[in-house]
């Protein structure tokens, strides 16, 4: 499979392992997950802000949502959004739209991983395409992004602050 040039200078370059697969297109990480068989906890999300006019990655499970107020703690920022696609296609322009990859550093852009991936024996991301993904171990992508680790992901389902509401059992 053929992967985008700039990803296999930079995976070459860094000696880095890394599994590259494509699979039928896929909009969403979720969607990536199912058409390739993989754990949606491995299944990475890459959302990207704006933080005080900077952009940024921000890296969760597939079935997550970002926390932009953590996050905007975390980056110790003033302001953070949610960039638009234009922003997104203008920082990325060689990655379809909603499917860059995890990492920024190639662009001088903070990286944030959510905190449950650490340890984590793989992760699958958007390989640049709509059908094409990258599977790295964590450590190894850790290694290669430095990112910024942290807890700012909302699991669906769960409340802020990841207390767990328990039922109140029947009298």
């Amino acid at each position: 499979m053929a992967l985008l040039a700039c990803l296999v200078e930079m995976l070459k370059r860094e000696r880095m392992p890394y599994v590259a697969f494509r699979h039928p297109p896929a909009y969403t990480a979720l969607e990536q997950a199912a058409v390739s068989h993989i754990r949606g906890r491995c299944a990475a999300k890459v959302v990207i802000c704006i933080a005080d006019d900077q952009p940024l990655q921000a890296v969760v499970p597939a079935h997550y949502l970002v926390d932009l107020e953590r996050l905007r703690l975390m980056a110790g920022a003033r302001t953070l959004r949610l960039a638009n696609e234009d922003e997104i296609a203008a920082l990325y322009p060689e990655f379809e739209v909603g499917a860059t990859p995890p990492f920024g550093q190639m662009y001088g852009h903070r990286v944030f991983v959510e905190q449950c991936f650490v340890g984590e024996p793989e992760m699958v991301f958007n390989a640049g395409t709509h059908t094409a993904s990258l599977c790295m171990h964590y450590f190894d992508f850790a290694e290669l992004v430095k990112p910024v680790v942290g807890t700012f992901g909302l699991r669906p389902g769960r409340p802020r602050g990841g207390a767990r509401i328990l039922p109140v059992p029947a009298s």
